[in-house]
This record gives structure tokens, C-alpha cells and sequence, in this order.
């Protein structure tokens, strides 16, 4: 018997790498939450100051994604995302470690998120130290229509 470890590579992104990102969301995301941001809104959260786009590969494919901002002494992570096909691989620690790491090197203090209430990532979360910091009841509207609760998370980085 063999195993294969798949190695996963952290690379940093550019605008060039968004139809990857895409693809990721279109596979990560369930349409009915409306979770996907379009090619717009990532093309111009990238061309603004503190924004940084970290890539995880296998094998040369992207795996997932994290979409991380910093202001002053805060950092943002927009968005995290990992193809279901690498999922349980260890792509989301990876890349949510490097956020932290990162944010850190950019001199923030705190790190925050936001998720959809009921979100199986909170669990990711928590195991890197965030804490549920607040909530906003109705926050995000579903392609349906239907109102779903915003639950805000964070992490001291010092």
C-alpha cells in the first residue's frame, strides 16, 4: 500500500488569478446563500491598498483562496473558500494560518471575519483562536429572498 501526500503550496495572487477564484467560489459556495462575490468586486477590492489574495495549491491547481485586508492595525479576512474536492486536506488551516501570519506582518493586532450563521467553517474558526465578538440579526439576503444571520468573529494577533 502507498500513500500520496499532496503538498500544499501558498502563493500570493494577482487580478490575473480571479477566474481561478471564481471557479473555487462556483464549487465552494451554495448559490442559494449568494455567498460569491462577482469578477468585479474582486478585480476592485485588489486594487485597493492592504487588500492581499493568498492562492493554495495541489499540484499546480488552486485548492482555495483567501481574500484578507488590513487597515492601520486591523486585518479583514473577505473571503476564504476551498474547491470540495480538497477539502479535509488541510487547505483551509493552511491558508487561514498564513492569513494570521501575514496580518501579523503588516503590523494588525486583530484579526476579523464574518460568516453566515450556521456555517460549517466556524468550526475552522474556533480552532485558530477566533471568538464570536457579535451578531447581526437578518444581515445577509439569500438569492431567494430568504434573511440569514451574520455571526462576527475574531482573534487577537499580538
Amino acid at each position: 500500500m502507498s500513500t500520496r501526500l499532496h503538498m500544499i503550496e501558498l502563493t500570493r495572487g494577482s487580478p490575473g488569478d480571479i477566474a481561478a477564484v471564481e471557479q473555487v467560489m462556483a464549487d465552494a459556495f451554495d448559490a442559494r446563500f449568494g455567498e460569491a462575490w462577482t469578477r468585479a468586486q474582486c478585480l476592485g477590492i485588489l486594487g485597493m491598498p492592504g487588500v492581499w489574495l493568498t492562492l493554495a495549491k495541489i499540484d499546480g491547481e488552486i485548492a482555495g483562496f483567501a481574500l484578507t485586508r488590513a487597515i492601520v492595525d486591523e486585518a479583514e479576512l473577505l473571503l476564504i473558500a476551498t474547491s470540495p474536492r480538497f477539502r479535509r486536506k488541510g487547505v483551509g488551516a493552511a491558508l487561514l494560518r498564513s492569513v494570521i501570519a501575514d496580518a501579523r506582518a503588516r503590523g494588525a493586532v486583530r484579526l476579523h471575519l464574518e460568516v453566515r450563521a450556521g456555517n460549517p467553517a466556524t468550526h475552522l474558526y474556533s480552532s485558530h483562536g477566533f471568538a464570536k465578538v457579535g451578531e447581526r440579526r437578518a444581515y445577509y439576503r439569500g438569492r431567494g429572498g430568504d434573511s440569514f444571520d451574520a455571526h462576527s468573529y475574531a482573534v487577537a494577533l499580538t
